[in-house]
């Protein structure tokens, strides 16, 4: 099964409302041990981010001078100059609905350079908080649990293979799979099967099938691009 944001996401989320002051966001960064958190608007709409990186311009930039005529300075001495989380924060923000697949969590994470995404509900409300760990979190699973998965749901349910008939080995998040399938169409559907289980972190292919099929090379490692 594809776990979704919603499996993974921490719903005790902190953060501050637009009207938030400076010196209010330092201490619940501190208290809560938090680089960065999202603002909220009256309607508990996610309005943007406020970070660390936000409040450090104050002292990188503390008077007028080096920089000015930049676009991307003025704007970093607008922030430097902002007294409330609404002048402060980055928005809008980047943020992920609770269905979303957790994969997709992480390529969001990856190309954007966040280490967390806020969770928001099709009204734009915030409902939960998702970060790296969370999504990493997925890896941290037993073998066991993640071998009787692809036997049951994947071989047995899915495929309608013979129980047996394919032999399953996971060792540390590190699945083999080895038998007979009927053709490389099946072959290459059921590793992709695999590869979507939770926990999986790298598939060896095992598989075999006649020969008067396409090329296909057993003891390859098959790796297949999410």
């Amino acid at each position: 099964m594809t776990s979704t944001v919603k499996d993974v996401m921490t719903t005790n989320v902190v953060a501050v409302r637009k009207e938030a002051e400076f010196r209010e966001i330092i201490k619940v960064m501190r208290r809560r041990h938090f680089s960065a958190f999202p603002v909220l608007d009256a309607d508990d709409r996610v309005a943007g981010v406020v970070s660390e990186a936000d409040l450090l311009l104050k002292e990188a930039f503390p008077v007028a001078g080096d920089g000015a005529g930049r676009p991307h300075r003025w704007r970093d001495r607008a922030k430097a100059a902002a007294l409330t989380a609404g002048d402060l924060m980055t928005s809008p923000a980047v943020t992920i609905g609770p269905d979303t697949p957790v994969t997709e969590a992480a390529r969001v994470m990856h190309k954007r350079r966040v280490k967390r995404l806020p969770v928001v509900a099709d009204t734009g409300r915030l409902v939960g908080i998702v970060s790296r760990v969370d999504v990493l979190r997925l890896y941290d699973r037993a073998d066991a649990d993640i071998r009787a998965e692809i036997v049951d749901d994947v071989l047995t349910e899915a495929f309608l293979l013979e129980p047996g008939s394919i032999r399953v080995q996971a060792v540390s998040g590190i699945v083999t799979i080895t038998g007979p399938v009927e053709n490389r169409a099946v072959a290459q559907a059921l590793l992709d099967s695999v590869w979507h289980v939770d926990g999986v972190i790298d598939v060896r292919d095992r598989l075999h099938y006649p020969m008067n099929n396409p090329m296909h090379n057993p003891g390859e490692s098959y790796r297949h691009e999410r």
